[in-house]
């Protein structure tokens, strides 16, 4: 279908990444818990341009270049595990506003996506799957019809999954917003998760 070879396992593919938790999701789920729907959803659409980004780049030869210069990926992981333990280290002492400001909503909305694109961009994950992943269903004869098609169910399934965790995550906040510490509680979980996923990604780095 649309010219996408084995188009069963391209979708079993996407779908089993998704699942995979990682960063990505850990920073949806906070931002929505800690925000609510808006500020989770703009967490989405910081991961989903980051996945964009990815694919274009894996289009433009980017895998080519990783398989050339192994040290790049290197250089991406030491700088992903930086910024994670960096994120981490703020959301511990981060300080916690009981309302927030009406007039600072726009700039955390935005800083929640600036995030969440910084940790998309900076995980070796969504590295190596969309250089390796993509190859893999494309033929010598693919279009930009083809290469469209693949984008487009990439983002569609990711934006599906990752609302779900919106929702859940918005949910949760909710159950426990009459919780007095329940906000922080959340942000100071969230901040060893993240560190725990730097000092994780650290060590893998050869």
């Amino acid at each position: 279908m649309f010219d996408i070879h084995n188009y069963n396992s391209f979708l079993l593919a996407i779908i089993v990444f998704q699942l995979i938790p990682g960063p990505g999701t850990l920073a949806i789920v906070q931002a929505a818990a800690s925000g609510g729907f808006k500020s989770g959803m703009y967490a989405v659409y910081g991961t989903l341009l980051g996945d964009c980004i990815y694919m274009s780049s894996a289009l433009l030869g980017l895998a080519t270049l990783l398989q050339n210069f192994p040290f790049v990926l290197e250089f991406a992981q030491f700088t992903g595990a930086i910024y994670l333990l960096f994120i981490g280290s703020q959301k511990l002492f981060e300080k916690i506003e009981k309302v927030p400001e009406n007039n600072g909503l726009k700039k955390k909305d935005l800083k929640v996506l600036k995030e969440a694109l910084a940790i998309c961009l900076t995980n070796p994950k969504a590295i190596m799957f969309f250089m390796a992943f993509f190859p893999l269903f494309l033929a010598e004869d693919s279009n930009s019809i083809t290469l469209f098609a693949m984008m487009i169910h990439v983002t569609i399934i990711s934006a599906i999954y990752q609302t779900c965790l919106v929702l859940m995550g918005n949910s949760a906040a909710k159950l426990l917003s009459q919780w007095k510490y329940s906000k922080t509680i959340a942000t100071r979980l969230a901040g060893i998760a993240f560190i725990a996923f730097g000092a994780k990604l650290a060590r893998n780095i050869k």
